[in-house]
């Protein structure tokens, strides 16, 4: 169909210029034609007629218009776009958990900012301006980036698929400089893991070893096999996360991983208390199916670390006792599956192990991110690292000076030197 040329109308409503047109758009999937309403600038003379920097904006916006080459049917609200493209398309080729992280974003913070937005008309400003509001919510600075980089990669799908043109409006953004700084992650020593491996009852006891000693994620915990654990080592085939079994995260991460001699011995006599299966999930439930580790946590790893400094007791069996629960802070606190896998990096590294190899047994695609989140120097380190460069100065200053900075003559006579 030959669309005719607009010079649109350019009207006042309160404070601000605008100029209308028609305009074909795809309405909840039908092609309706629209009266349009674009803005213009504010008014900012007393006369009725519109100024002439308003009138050049008006002819530079309807230019953009009659020359646009985007059909009909994509022209979507970003609401349209993001529920009917974008979110269908993560699902294709995306992980669930990555699916879930995007759906969040969009659902909590951009849809009530800017889901009836025309997406052909978004400019920078305006993500800028959803990203000034989200930040208001006090979050923290790792969070406004994921959130950014959700919103560019919207746009940047959208000129893929020529429902956008020209440059993706979130690339000079910015995020609040003023964010509060992510949380330090934890990392468990090796004392703090065996103390907690102790602790625990079984079957709990040698999934938290496995997390601890191979550093494997959560998913791949419950997705092991019996069959993948051969010559010493465990073939990690798949993931599971909320019941749905993937391939591992990486092409790396399917890399065996080297079982050591302790948890090798831990994971025979689990095997053998399993009825000594030769297939089939490591950690299984009653029904045979792969167990769930969060409820695992809940039921026997929380009730087994949270113990009252006075009797011993569970917090959840505490309640009929006749003194106040205080948790007994000898016993390390809970801090999550993969604050064991970041512990195998950090005591590695303690151990003297060069990056790449830890790098290699935890199957990161990237170096730095092992050096960045999974190597952490513990207080100790840092006083003993100190205390070499202390030691250093000091042999390093036997040579001393006079007032003048000039340095003292040595002791021993010089080669050639008048007795």
């Amino acid at each position: 169909m030959r669309t005719r040329k607009q010079e649109g109308q350019v009207i006042r409503i309160g404070d601000r210029w605008y100029v209308r047109y028609w305009e074909r758009r795809n309405i909840g999937g039908t092609i309706e034609r629209k009266r349009v309403t674009h803005q213009l600038g504010p008014v900012t003379t007393r006369g009725k007629r519109p100024p002439a920097d308003i009138l050049a904006e008006a002819e530079r916006h309807m230019a953009t218009i009659d020359s646009g080459t985007i059909p009909a049917d994509r022209i979507l609200t970003i609401s349209d776009f993001v529920e009917r493209v974008y979110l269908p398309w993560v699902e294709m080729y995306k992980r669930p958990s990555t699916v879930k992280g995007y759906r969040d974003i969009w659902e909590d913070h951009f849809k009530p900012l800017c889901g009836q937005v025309w997406l052909k008309e978004a400019r920078t400003y305006h993500v800028q301006g959803w990203l000034n509001q989200i930040a208001a919510a006090k979050l923290s600075r790792n969070t406004l980036k994921h959130i950014k980089s959700t919103i560019s990669g919207i746009f940047t799908l959208a000129k893929q698929q020529d429902y956008f043109q020209g440059e993706n409006p979130a690339r000079d953004t910015a995020i609040d400089p003023r964010a509060s700084e992510p949380q330090e992650t934890y990392a468990y020593t090796l004392e703090e893991l065996q103390t907690i491996i102790s602790l625990l009852p079984e079957s709990a006891a040698t999934a938290f070893a496995v997390a601890g000693f191979m550093g494997l994620r959560h998913g791949e915990i419950q997705g092991l096999l019996w069959e993948n654990y051969r010559d010493g080592e465990i073939y990690v085939s798949r993931s599971i996360w909320n019941g749905r079994v993937n391939d591992p995260k990486t092409r790396k991460g399917r890399a065996p991983v080297p079982v050591i001699r302790q948890l090798a011995d831990r994971l025979g006599m689990h095997r053998l208390r399993c009825g000594n299966p030769q297939s089939g999930p490591i950690f299984a439930n009653g029904l045979g199916r792969p167990l769930a580790l969060g409820s695992l946590v809940n039921r026997a790893i929380l009730p087994a670390l949270n113990r009252c400094e006075r009797c011993g007791k569970a917090e959840s069996d505490h309640e009929k006792a006749d003194h106040q629960y205080r948790r007994n802070e000898r016993i390390p606190e809970w801090h999550g599956w993969h604050a064991a896998r970041r512990g195998l990096g950090s005591n590695l590294y303690r151990l003297g192990v060069h990056e790449l190899v830890i790098q290699r047994i935890l199957r990161h695609a990237n170096v730095s991110t092992t050096a960045s989140y999974y190597i952490k120097s513990a207080a100790d380190d840092v006083r003993n690292a100190m205390t070499k460069l202390e030691n250093q100065i000091t042999v390093n200053s036997q040579t001393q000076t006079d007032t003048n900075g000039t340095p003292a003559a040595r002791n021993r006579a010089e080669p050639g030197a008048i007795q």
